[in-house]
């Protein structure tokens, strides 16, 4: 059976409304969620106020002879004997080590022979010249005759002259074969051991001479322009002298910093004649780097991020209740908390936890720490109905 013409439009009508509805319903399918509202965290703050400096700047410095002399022999040659130890006294021209000199001995008897032949060569040129003096006066020869043998006796006293220089060099050169101490002192360090060939001037032994002391430490690159000649330094001794307070000067500081520590030497000379023992340790405070009781801004350190090549920190305003990164530049450290040279005025608020998960203009709460609450009433409520406990067996009733 066909079906009626009227019929055909409504089937039409149904099958554009199923069309529509299936796009409605993809459009909506694709269409993207609304993103839910970033959630207000909650932060701890700090006002900023003025705080004093507990903290100080300590070295350790080590106690050194003002002069310390590397001491070594004049001449080259072989190490027979060595005296000096590490840590014996000595005074000035003790013997300290001895070379092998038959060498120069030896050296120094041909300059004294030649200094005999010489002089036998002087006298004779001078006998000779008497004698053509009286042949002169006698009309026997000429006078150019004499004045020949006038230059002879010359040339014979300059060789002989020559000849006692060299005896006299090669004097020394036996002599230099034994080292001897120039000063009192001590021995701090042996540089070369018997049977040892030794060129000259090499270090033999080191000596600590008798005199001032010195106390000397390394300064950071960032601190060393603090430090300047003639300050006033701080110092305690460590184990039986750290009770006796010492004070020093500094008088010397390194014109360059040392190629591996990159810091720099300082050396203070301690005052009052302080005799502390050699290579003893010596704690150092400097008077202008001391910030201890100096009046300064400080804040925790955990409110400190790393913010390009410097540091900064998250500062609350208390209007919209919003965060803002604020720069600030750190002077020293105080124990856990940073002391604030510049960026931070007394009376903000600045974040000191979470500050790694803010970030500009961001809303914030104030973190309120819940008290434990405690019932008064925390006694425990017995059950309403309590099961008869079941009579113990072998018991008589």
């Amino acid at each position: 059976m066909r079906p009626s013409p009227h019929t055909r439009p409504l089937v039409f009508s149904v099958g554009s409304a199923l069309a529509v509805a299936c796009a409605a319903v993809a459009v909506s399918g694709c269409s993207r969620p609304e993103s839910a509202p970033e959630p207000v965290r909650a932060v701890k703050v700090l006002t900023v106020g003025v705080g004093a400096v507990s903290a100080e700047h300590e070295f350790a410095g080590e106690v050194r002879a003002r002069v310390e002399s590397r001491l070594g022999f004049r001449v080259a040659g072989k190490i027979t004997r060595r005296q000096a130890e590490v840590g014996q006294r000595v005074k000035a021209g003790q013997v300290l080590a001895q070379i092998d000199p038959q060498d120069y001995q030896l050296a120094a008897t041909a300059a004294r022979s030649q200094v005999a032949a010489a002089q036998t060569n002087r006298d004779l040129a001078a006998a000779d010249l008497k004698r053509f003096r009286e042949l002169k006066e006698q009309g026997f020869i000429s006078g150019a005759e004499l004045e020949r043998r006038e230059a002879t006796l010359k040339s014979g006293q300059a060789s002989l002259e020559q000849a006692q220089a060299q005896l006299s060099t090669q004097g020394n050169q036996a002599r230099y074969t034994t080292l001897t101490a120039d000063a009192a002192g001590v021995i701090t360090a042996i540089d070369a051991e018997p049977g040892q060939v030794v060129a000259a001037g090499a270090p033999v032994v080191r000596l600590a001479q008798d005199g001032p002391r010195d106390v000397v430490f390394a300064v950071p690159e960032d601190k060393v322009a603090a430090v300047k000649l003639g300050s006033k330094v701080a110092l305690r001794g460590w184990g039986g002298s750290a009770a006796t307070p010492l004070a020093g000067t500094v008088r010397e500081v390194a014109a360059s910093a040392d190629p591996v520590t990159r810091t720099f030497t300082v050396k203070v000379a301690m005052d009052g004649g302080a005799d502390l023992p050699l290579g003893s340790t010596v704690t150092v405070v400097p008077a202008a780097l001391n910030m201890a009781g100096r009046a300064v801004l400080k804040l925790p350190t955990s409110a400190l991020r790393q913010e390009g090549a410097g540091s900064a920190v998250w500062v609350l305003d208390r209007a919209s209740m919003t965060v803002r990164s604020q720069p600030v530049q750190l002077a020293t450290a105080d124990g856990n908390e940073a002391v604030i040279a510049t960026g931070l005025q007394p009376g903000q608020e600045v974040v000191v936890a979470g500050v790694h998960v803010l970030s500009p203009g961001q809303k914030v709460g104030i973190y309120q720490e819940k008290a434990a609450q405690v019932s008064a009433n925390a006694g425990v409520v017995a059950p309403e109905k309590v099961a008869p406990a079941p009579a113990a067996a072998g018991v008589a009733k």
